[in-house]
């Protein structure tokens, strides 16, 4: 297995590219800090047998860069089979509070660099006739949330609903679209943040990877309590979930 993952120089990115080589996955990893990302191989690389594994530079926000990226990653490992769109950020602000810049960032970062990255990894699935898109969303995405969260979780329930679109497109072909929708996994990007049912990183990850490699069309992660937690969001009404977030 040939495997992509954005976003993978630290977090839940670093945690998957540690997860799948243990399980003999050849890997691209491609992050911003390329010396985060190199030091990552170097590690991953040096254990007896250990899988083969490129690294490069990429900020997801550049369209050009995205398509470049993803296509020299092909040409290095001799295709890929897997694609994880995972980059991310939650830097956001209340809508109207004097801070756009926060906003407009994690919309670009979130949403529109993710359609980039789905472009790029789809034209390479649809070329081999195979493939698995697997897109990180959030639980956040099933409701509209108040607050910092409140564009983050517009860009997550867009990045849903662009991926079921995606998979419907390509029903009965041989290219699985998969969308993961963690709940709250303690990484250092979000130490000392109130997080309730927060899991710490290595059982997140664990979850992670192993619904990944399920192939479902949608999972919550872990799937205790958040299989339930997340459909049960978008019933209740909004002064409960305004309480709960």
């Amino acid at each position: 297995m040939r495997t992509l993952i954005t976003g993978a120089s630290s977090g839940l990115g670093e945690g998957m590219a540690r997860a799948f080589a243990a399980r003999g996955h050849d890997l691209a990893l491609v992050a911003r800090r390329t010396d985060r990302l190199d030091a990552l191989a170097a590690e991953l690389t040096a254990r007896p047998g250990g899988p083969r594994v490129e690294t490069a530079a990429l900020d997801v926000t550049d369209d050009d860069a995205v398509a470049a990226v993803f296509s020299r990653m092909r040409e290095e490992l001799g295709g890929l089979d897997r694609v994880v769109v995972n980059a991310g950020i939650g830097n956001g602000r209340p809508v109207g509070s004097g801070k756009p810049d926060a906003n407009l960032a994690t919309a670009r970062t979130n949403f529109v660099a993710a359609l980039a990255q789905c472009e790029a990894a789809m034209e390479i699935f649809r070329e081999q006739g195979s493939g698995h898109l697997v897109v990180i969303s959030s639980v956040a995405a099933d409701r509209g949330l108040r607050g910092s969260a409140t564009v983050y979780s517009a860009t997550k329930a867009g990045l849903s609903t662009l991926a079921e679109g995606i998979r419907s497109d390509v029903a009965g072909t041989a290219i699985d679209v998969t969308t993961i929708a963690p709940g709250f996994i303690r990484t250092d990007l979000n130490e000392g943040m109130s997080m309730p049912f927060a899991v710490d990183g290595p059982t997140g990850v664990r979850a992670l990877v192993e619904a990944i490699e399920r192939r479902p069309a949608h999972a919550y992660v872990p799937r205790w309590p958040w299989s339930l937690l997340g459909p049960a969001l978008r019933l209740l009404p909004m002064p409960v979930v305004r309480a709960l977030t």
